[in-house]
């Protein structure tokens, strides 16, 4: 594609990256036919090659509207359309640029703003967010109907224990923002699991939101700045030898592997942000390449069908596909089959929120796709998936790696950790006691 750039677009940080991207498009049109938003309404500015040429006028200096920003924001950053295209056109990073360049030329109306702000400020602060959550249940009956369906209806599963770090094996994991109070047996799990391997994870208190929230709602400045809080908060585990810092929500991890690239102009941090996003891993890519053909799970908890939902941060942003469902295959999982699976749940981040209606929309396909097979139990590898499908009150949906703890109540008697290495059951029982 031809770009003829205007002056002030020239100066932005990210001219030349945005310029490369535009020209690598070819507008062969193969993306609209695996976009979430273009399927639902048919319209090409709801399309990737629509919002491509949209971001391109934008920064040749040709005017923006509100419309513009509808049409941008209505893009799930699913990236599904990255996946599809045959040139190689990194959507996403082009639609970051022209997102923050389009909110300091078109301001928002105040409602907007508020509910953006708000969610930032929510969202990315834990003990902020546990407390409105706990409020919310504890009203909820007295709560319109539309602020009721956002508040989770059904009972979270505790927290079980973690075992304390013994292995020679370490690695860090991000503990999230929303996580630990909608799903707070998500990251015990995954600790239990891999100390049940011979892997101790090391605690990284200082650490906090990954930033994708700030990132994404164009608060692009206040996203780097939580980028470099856990670049320092890990980097003394880092210089330790720490083989992997893991993330369980495919969201999380999809952004802090990003970190080399959105941090590759800063003269303090591009090194380090280098390392950490090659130190990245979601759980999956951690447990993919342990022996767990020697656990024996327990045949009664494997027997219940699973319908397995890939989010688009691990498909499509992770290149990760099929991964998950993998290793539950491996250990002995029925997985029904979903049709459309590249598709988006609607989730998105914060999309749920901002774009209530197309969210829905999207989630109702989802939930039909994934309960075809009749399944017991729904498993997903993100916690805004998996708190967005499961408000539908249809299927429950938990996070797979609850699954496959659950599974490994029974076991050998000797499990190996690595060849040559060997756990016994007395010290898997003292760290993984049967629940």
């Amino acid at each position: 594609m031809q770009t003829n750039l205007d002056s002030h677009a020239k100066a932005l940080p990210n001219a030349e990256e945005a310029e490369s991207i535009l020209r690598s498009c070819v507008h062969c049109g193969f993306c609209n036919a695996t976009c979430p938003t273009y399927q639902l309404l048919g319209n090409e500015l709801d399309g990737p090659r629509g919002r491509i040429y949209l971001i391109k006028q934008l920064l040749e200096g040709e005017p923006a509207s509100e419309k513009t920003q509808l049409h941008l924001d209505r893009c799930l950053t699913c990236r599904n359309c990255e996946t599809t295209c045959p040139s190689g056109v990194t959507y996403h990073r082009l639609l970051d640029i022209g997102r923050a360049e389009l909110e300091r030329r078109v301001e928002r109306p105040i409602g907007e703003r508020l509910t953006r702000k708000g969610l930032r400020t929510v969202i990315s602060r834990p003990a902020v967010f546990d407390a409105l959550l706990k409020t919310g249940r504890a009203v909820r009956p007295l709560l319109p109907a539309s602020v009721q369906a956002k508040v989770p209806a059904r009972s979270v599963v505790p927290a079980k224990p973690r075992p304390a770090p013994r292995h020679a094996r370490r690695v860090l994991m991000l503990e999230g923002c929303v996580q630990p109070s909608l799903s707070p047996n998500t990251n015990a799990a995954a600790a239990r699991v891999l100390d049940r391997l011979g892997i101790s994870v090391t605690p990284a208190r200082e650490a906090g939101c990954c930033g994708a929230t700030d990132y994404h709602l164009n608060a692009q400045d206040a996203g780097l700045d939580r980028a470099r809080r856990n670049i320092n908060a890990w980097w003394t585990s880092v210089e330790a030898g720490v083989e992997a810092i893991v993330q369980t929500a495919s969201g999380c991890g999809a952004f802090v592997k990003e970190y080399g690239h959105l941090l590759r102009n800063d003269p303090l941090y591009a090194t380090k942000a280098a390392r950490v996003s090659a130190l990245a891993r979601d759980l999956v890519e951690v447990l993919a390449t342990e022996p767990l053909d020697a656990l024996q799970p327990a045949a009664d908890v494997i027997a219940m069908r699973v319908a397995f939902h890939c989010p688009c941060t691990l498909q499509h942003a992770q290149k990760l596909g099929g991964a998950v469902e993998s290793v539950l295959t491996r250990l002995g999982f029925d997985l029904s089959a979903v049709p459309d699976a590249h598709l988006c749940c609607g989730s998105a981040g914060t999309y749920s929120i901002t774009q209530p209606e197309l969210a829905q929309k999207l989630r109702d396909k989802k939930m039909a796709a994934l309960e075809s097979g009749q399944p017991g139990i729904i498993a997903t590898a993100n916690i805004g998936c998996q708190m967005h499908l499961d408000r539908a009150g249809r299927t429950r949906v938990r996070h797979w790696i609850e699954l496959v703890e659950e599974a490994l109540g029974v076991a050998n008697t000797r499990v190996h950790a690595r060849p040559g290495k060997e756990l016994t059951q007395s010290a898997l029982n003292n760290s993984f006691p049967c629940q």
